[in-house]
């Protein structure tokens, strides 16, 4: 394991990791949700002709909604797109939600994924479907939502209301379609008392429960009966299905990984399965990636203390002993404590890895730049491979990131100050 620190590089200054003041107002973009009283972004993606896709958790006066804002690529809203730029709504009348992740498919529709909250402990997966001037897509589920209700109430999940903003817990919202239209989802089902398993769920493109996948539609991953939370959804390069996440308590880092008819990949790791500390202390896997040669990259956070985190793996499911002897590497960013919340792999090998420090006004965004590797980039932030940025006057929290076509960086998150709002900050590539 090894541990860098703000002061661990020298190199020459560049622009690159640098705040944007050409996007919206000085690098920032307040996404606006009209009517809403507080929101907070959860994913940001770029569509085919360059505008950004927000999915957010929005509080209007009735409670929580989801939330779906689209901008140009300058991070000023686009009025064309549903109500003023946005959309705020439910998967069924009467009931909260919230959004977690979005994706333009290729014929141009948006697909939202988000919680539908049974009640006010309980949550089941959603998917709503619109098309590319934010109407609803009626033939997708029931008039362009889909509730995804599995049998024996299994994807039934727990709410995470009790956690601090940017923790990661038990909601989980990751998706990801396959090249022919099947949506790949995840769940992390509540039984009784502190009873928890992940579950990978498949629908065909219409949101019906594809019943060819594991002959059920689901398959559960559980390693040796442990606790078990998926937050992080990969599909390889040939068509195999990476979940990443945690088990245990305290946590450990974990994946497994699934063929395309659902069936445990016995070949990976240890029999389809692969779990780590660090230092004997507790691991959580935020995001899992692939290099162009099947290597899989982590991301995520240490526990006790709390440090920034990523660790790669080969092909196989084992810890890759050239980087960084096959240990963990973890990154400490200020006094509280830190993590990584989301990464992309950028064509050249390199990854991005996006972040916040954690606890009250020491919350900033974290953007950084990795060698394939694993080892911070010198030139990306003046040298030391990451940078800090302080939006607002309290809790600043970055979920997620994009890359845009001409190499800037666009992260998405919510900043504190009286109320949560969406917002956007762009860099220098």
């Amino acid at each position: 394991m090894s541990i860098h620190n703000a002061f661990a590089f020298a190199a020459p200054l560049n622009t690159a990791g640098q705040l944007d003041s050409s996007f919206a107002s000085s690098g920032k973009a307040w996404v606006h949700f009209a009517g809403s009283l507080s929101s907070m972004a959860n994913d940001v993606s770029v569509d085919s002709m360059g505008r950004l896709l927000v999915t957010a958790k929005v509080r209007i006066r009735n409670g929580w909604r989801y939330g779906l804002a689209r901008l140009q690529g300058d991070g000023y809203p686009d009025l064309s797109f549903g109500y003023q730029g946005s959309i705020i709504g439910q998967f069924e009348s009467g009931f909260e939600a919230s959004g977690g992740k979005v994706q333009e498919l290729p014929d141009g529709r948006i697909l939202l994924s988000g919680l539908h909250y049974e009640s006010p402990h309980r949550t089941l997966p959603a998917l709503a479907m619109f098309d590319a001037h934010g109407h609803p897509v009626l033939p997708f589920g029931n008039r362009g939502v889909q509730i995804v209700r599995l049998p024996g109430d299994l994807s039934r999940g727990l709410r995470d209301d009790w956690l601090p903003p940017g923790v990661p817990g038990a909601e989980a919202c990751d998706f990801r379609v396959q090249a022919d239209g099947r949506i790949l989802l995840l769940a992390n089902h509540h039984y009784e008392l502190a009873d928890h398993v992940g579950i990978l769920i498949r629908l065909n493109p219409d949101g019906t429960l594809d019943e060819t996948f594991n002959g059920h539609g689901f398959v559960m991953a559980r390693h040796l009966l442990m606790n078990t939370w998926l937050g992080s959804l990969l599909v390889q390069a040939d068509g195999q299905i990476v979940v990443a996440g945690s088990i245990n308590l305290p946590q450990e880092g974990f994946l497994a990984r699934f063929d395309s008819t659902g069936r445990l990949d016995k070949d990976f790791a240890e029999d389809g399965f692969f779990s780590f500390k660090v230092q004997g202390r507790g691991a959580q896997v935020s995001q899992v990636i692939e290099q162009a040669d099947g290597r899989l990259q982590c991301f995520g956070s240490s526990r006790d203390p709390m440090h920034c985190l990523s660790l790669t793996v080969r092909s196989n499911g084992l810890p890759d002993i050239h980087c960084n002897d096959g240990d963990a590497q973890l990154t400490e960013v200020g006094r509280s404590g830190c993590q990584w919340t989301a990464a992309q792999v950028l064509a050249d090998g390199r990854v991005l890895s996006v972040g916040a420090t954690i606890g009250g006004v020491e919350a900033d965004f974290i953007l950084a730049r990795h060698l394939p590797d694993g080892r911070l980039d010198q030139h990306f932030a003046n040298g030391q491979g990451w940078g800090r940025t302080r939006l607002g006057r309290s809790l600043d929290t970055a979920t997620s990131l994009a890359v845009q076509s001409d190499e800037r960086i666009v992260v998405s998150g919510y900043s504190l100050d009286g109320h949560y709002r969406a917002v956007l900050a762009r860099y220098l590539g």
